[in-house]
């Protein structure tokens, strides 16, 4: 069982995977220890992380990126009509209900919901993962910023089961890193006095706060802040349109009138911010923006700084809101760790140093790869083949929770809603709710905080409906349903269990009395039963509806998912066949002119030279570029068949050589053994070795009339032996020859009071007699010592 732990990023994202006794941030098909969160779409093919970063400007259009920004919205989200268009390049779409996109893939439109769009990337994932461990991957863990919504959260489990993954918990980005922190540490204080660490992550969309309790085996998350729109992302946006307005006076071009031109200035961008974030100042190129235009420009960290101020000014405000929340002093703050690598930006960190007065920002931890070790972590200890250090987490919950109903005809002014999971409620946790109803109903659950939530998404989590309600028991005015809601590992809502309780009373016999007791008690009447009160569960049949998607959708796009990763595979395949063919074709050309020429006749080389010419003709035309898989495996087929048998002329000559070599010393090995006078083969019948010195000379004299053969044949003709065939005779003496010379000496014979060999042994416990006929007298037996315990170190 495969232990990995995604950290799912706007931009990239990291694979963690669990072995050889710690974590691994394991690489991709390129070596990269991060997979670009980006799928494509082509005239043939998906591409997905590495593969449409390669084509991302060539096909932006049909590259789609934000795969965690749009998860789980809608079009009409006033956060996406307002901020995320502004980092999308593509055609947005209603799709069931949720976000999508237009593209054109394999020559047709089509529309893909975001959901979708994230299995895809998900299943590449879990590909990586799975060609490096040599297994399947199922199970994971996948890290998500804290303010992702239940309907987000849901969105992603979605997304995940359509990509045929199982997710065992869905973990903050800020409690990942902080479990990735602590668990490794041996140092931690008691739960009286526990170690406070304040984590902040500025990624590339978003910031968040995180205050953290430390303590020997544990960790408590006391509060956390966020701003989902603040990170890299907003810097490169700043510098897009500070040099795009530059570009217009300069080279008199509007680069934001085109969308290709955008995205080469916006990728020129993000390399000018990471320059510098180690130097003073830097220079923009961009070859060929538009209208063959070579721009360029320079920037200084101080102007970057002064078109970023408005940026800067957003950061206090999380570290202000988690530690008030927190109920922490700044005093009582024993460590500020920076993950993410927007911290790198120089400005940022700095805003972030000012909020901690006094106190010093540590990088103890991997900014980039924190929250996939912590990830990881997190797996291995939910999986049931790993052990882990025992490590409790407790997170909270951002958003409130409430329940609400109708009100019953009966009591019009009863309450109508309850505030069920409060903000900072402890995850995971179970509540169990009473309601008094005579009858069916319903309940239904929302976020009690709207205005918390990013952008315009429904506050609306999911709908309870109680079916055949039993009466209420003795004739009462009506029952009293318990109903069990638990806010779970993946910080998401679900009712759980619907039941009334039914009291039962059972009777048991009598405690025993002792005679006078009995003899007291005669005539009276005889003690009452001891009574035992039973409470039983009955469970009551419900309906719960929530914004998961319906199975019968999952299992329908699981299927294109399916079709679609095999097609991919198809093509990946096809495409890897007509390389190795065009390959084989100038390969074996040029070895034809060198080092195979002394190994191929004139007609074995105008037919396969006649041959490679064809192949390589068809290559080049509309069938060959456009042709099956098993039409290039045919033609590399033939040309094999033409060209092996002369590349095999030439191996043969190394390779005949090496065998002959080896069965050379081989047989030198074994004639020397059995002809040495070492009294290691002394007890070795002499006919015997006589047989291995003659099995030896006639294998040698294979060998040597062979290679004589074969020296004088010429080269462009088959070999009269091969290696193989050596091989075959070396095996053959080693057969013969080992079973006699590593024959064991007999073990000597002896007996009490003679000589080695030379008296005859008892047998079992009889007793012996002498060739007369006289009875031998008994043999006293040796004594046994009684062998006592041995000694061991027991650790």
């Amino acid at each position: 069982m495969a232990v990995v732990g995604i950290d799912f990023g706007t931009l990239h994202s990291k694979i963690g995977v669990a072995r050889h006794r710690g974590i691994d941030i394991i690489t991709n098909e390129v070596s990269n220890r991060q997979t670009p969160s980006l799928v494509a779409f082509g005239p043939k093919q998906r591409a997905i992380g590495e593969a449409a970063k390669t084509q991302e400007i060539s096909n932006f259009k049909n590259t789609i990126g934000s795969l965690k920004r749009l998860i789980g919205r809608t079009v009409n989200d006033a956060q996406v009509q307002d901020v995320e268009a502004k980092f999308i390049n593509n055609k947005l779409v209603d799709v069931n209900g949720t976000i999508g996109t237009e593209v054109t893939y394999r020559g047709e439109k089509a529309t893909f919901s975001y959901t979708q769009l994230v299995a895809m990337y998900l299943g590449k994932l879990r590909d990586i993962a799975g060609s490096e461990l040599k297994t399947t991957v199922s199970d994971v863990v996948i890290s998500v910023p804290v303010w992702f919504t239940e309907t987000q959260r849901r969105a992603l489990i979605d997304a995940a089961q359509i990509a045929n993954l199982n997710v065992l918990r869905l973990i903050n980005d800020t409690t990942a890193a902080a479990l990735g922190y602590g668990i490794t540490k041996s140092d931690l204080p008691e739960p009286e006095n526990p170690r406070h660490v304040v984590f902040v992550d500025a990624g590339h969309a978003g910031f968040a706060v995180s205050v953290v309790a430390f303590a020997k085996g544990q960790l408590t998350v006391k509060s956390t802040a966020y701003e989902h729109n603040l990170g890299g992302r907003d810097i490169d946006l700043a510098l897009v349109q500070h040099f795009a307005e530059e570009f217009k006076g300069k080279y008199k071009i509007d680069v934001l009138s085109n969308p290709k031109a955008t995205f080469r200035l916006a990728a020129s961008c993000e390399k000018l911010k990471k320059i510098l974030s180690a130097n003073a100042d830097a220079v923009l190129n961009v070859e060929s923006i538009m209208n063959d235009v070579d721009a360029t420009s320079k920037l200084s960290r101080d102007e970057l700084e002064a078109l970023i101020a408005h940026l800067l000014e957003r950061i206090p405000g999380p570290i202000q809101r988690a530690l008030a929340d927190s109920g922490l002093t700044l005093d009582q703050i024993d460590a500020i760790e920076l993950i993410g690598g927007t911290t790198r930006v120089p400005s940022f960190r700095q805003k972030i140093q000012e909020s901690f007065p006094g106190k010093t920002l540590s990088v103890t931890l991997n900014q980039d790869e924190a929250v996939a070790r912590g990830a990881t972590f997190a797996c291995a200890m939910l999986s049931p083949v790993f052990r882990v250090r025992d490590f409790h987490m407790t997170d909270l919950n951002v958003f409130p929770i409430k329940t609400f109903w109708d009100a019953t005809p009966s009591d019009p002014d009863d309450d109508t809603e309850l505030l069920v999971f409060p903000k900072g409620n402890a995850v995971p946790s179970t509540k169990v709710l009473s309601f008094y109803r005579r009858g069916p109903f319903a309940i239904e659950s929302a976020y009690a905080e709207p205005a918390l939530l990013p952008g315009s998404i429904n506050p609306w989590l999911g709908r309870f409906t109680a079916k055949d309600v039993p009466p209420a028991p003795n004739g009462g005015d009506a029952t009293t349903v318990k109903l069990k809601t638990r806010l779970n590992l993946h910080g998401i809502v679900s009712f759980e269990q619907a039941y009334v309780e039914e009291v039962i009373e059972e009777k048991e016999e009598s405690q025993a009395m002792d005679v006078d007791q009995a003899a007291g008690a005669e005539g009276q009447a005889a003690p009452a039963p001891k009574k035992k009160r039973v409470v039983k569960k009955k469970d009551i049949p419900f309906v719960a509806t929530n914004t998961s998607l319906d199975k019968s959708v999952v299992e329908k796009w699981k299927e294109e998912e399916s079709q679609m990763h095999a097609a991919d595979k198809l093509v990946m395949d096809t495409e890897d066949r007509k390389n190795a063919l065009e390959e084989y074709v100038y390969d074996m050309r040029g070895k034809l002119d060198d080092r195979y020429a002394p190994f191929a006749t004139a007609a074995e080389k105008s037919t396969l030279l006649a041959a490679l010419s064809e192949a390589e003709d068809w290559l080049y035309t509309p069938e060959g570029e456009e042709a099956t898989k098993s039409a290039y495996v045919a033609r590399l087929d033939a040309l094999h068949k033409l060209g092996d048998p002369i590349a095999f002329r030439y191996k043969e000559v190394d390779e005949r050589k090496k065998a002959a070599a080896s069965l050379r010393e081989t047989l030198n090995l074994y004639m020397s053994q059995a002809t040495s006078s070492d009294e290691k083969f002394a007890h070795i019948d002499a006919k015997d070795k006589q047989s291995v010195v003659e099995k030896v000379a006639t294998v040698q004299k294979w060998l040597e009339d062979q290679l004589v053969r074969q020296g004088e044949r010429p080269k462009d003709v088959d070999p009269v032996v091969t290696s193989a065939e050596i091989e075959k005779k070396r095996d053959e003496v080693i057969y013969f020859a080992i079973p006699i010379l590593t024959r064991p000496k007999p073990k000597p014979v002896v007996t009490p009071g003679g000589t080695p060999g030379t008296q005859t042994p008892k047998e079992g416990g009889k007793e012996e007699k002498k060739e007369g006929g006289e009875q031998a007298p008994p043999q006293p037996e040796e004594e046994k010592a009684e062998k006592g315990p041995s000694e061991m170190d027991v650790d």
